[in-house]
């Protein structure tokens, strides 16, 4: 078996070796590799126990895909994650920490949040967002796919484009209201997906359904690697790393405001006046 120092003999990072070889891995395991490489901060500190609920699978997983790597076990291959957290903390990347996190968990929640902004930020690129405003002002009709607790934001992005007067519907379960506005996705419609680690089953229905009706899509998600943003037109990553038992929204909620933004400025004019009609401004 090879060991940490193979991946660094090959001059790549961990996560730059995870992502080369993701089509070699196991269903379960992808889950693991999607989560060290969007997540290496946390990966890098936690017990394998820990990665394993994070990831959604079992710790004999986790050791099996560190095997599938060619380490020897789990703490060797956390020794390269650590080895690469601590070479874009401190490198250019990094930029330093808001906290020093060794003080309460309420700094170390609030730090991390500072963090998932910054690193949100650095991973997206213009080109990016411009795409996703033009398909947002351009769409004739939008739908917003969100399961549990992206439900919640698909709501608010949804309420964010009604004040700019963007015709927007969501779907949120597969409940028959949902999937009769699900049903009604067309050719002229921008499917926009929201995910949170594993991307649910509903959402590969929604894009299987865009695929075949010839509609445009975007997915949001927090895995670079997720089914879903492979198979999107767009795509638009953000960070939920979290020291909690939950992952952060912060960069997800600050997306859609960016968003929103994005098409209120392109006609700033003509959204002022339907903006003050409802006292936002």
């Amino acid at each position: 078996m090879i060991g940490v120092s193979t991946v660094t003999a090959e001059t790549k990072t961990l996560s730059t070796y995870i992502q080369d070889r993701i089509d070699e891995f196991s269903r379960s395991q992808k889950d693991v590799a999607r989560y060290i490489v969007d997540h290496l901060d946390e990966a890098a500190f936690l017990t394998a126990e820990e990665l394993a609920r994070r990831a959604g699978t079992s710790s004999s997983t986790v050791v099996r895909f560190s095997q599938a790597l060619g380490f020897e076990g789990y703490p060797e291959l956390q020794a390269s994650a650590i080895e690469e957290y601590r070479a874009t903390v401190g490198g250019e990347e990094g930029g330093g920490m808001l906290f020093s996190f060794d003080h309460s968990e309420f700094e170390a929640s609030l730090g991390t949040d500072h963090a998932n902004l910054e690193e949100t930020a650095r991973k997206l690129d213009q080109s990016q967002i411009d795409e996703a405003v033009a398909a947002l002002s351009g769409a004739s009709q939008v739908v917003i796919v969100g399961t549990d607790q992206m439900a919640f934001f698909a709501s608010y992005l949804r309420h964010t484009l009604s004040l700019l007067d963007i015709r927007a519907e969501i779907v949120t379960s597969t409940a028959g209201p949902s999937l009769q506005r699900l049903g009604r996705v067309d050719e002229d419609t921008l499917l926009i997906t929201l995910s949170s680690g594993r991307s649910h089953a509903l959402l590969a229905r929604a894009m299987k359904l865009a695929g075949h009706r010839g509609a445009r899509t975007l997915a949001i998600a927090d895995a670079t690697l997720s089914d879903a943003v492979k198979k999107a037109d767009l795509s638009l990553y953000y960070s939920s790393n979290s020291p909690s038992f939950l992952r952060s929204n912060t960069a997800l909620m600050a997306l859609v405001h960016a968003l929103a933004y994005g098409v209120y400025s392109q006609s700033e004019d003509e959204h002022s006046e339907r903006i003050r009609a409802y006292k936002l401004k």
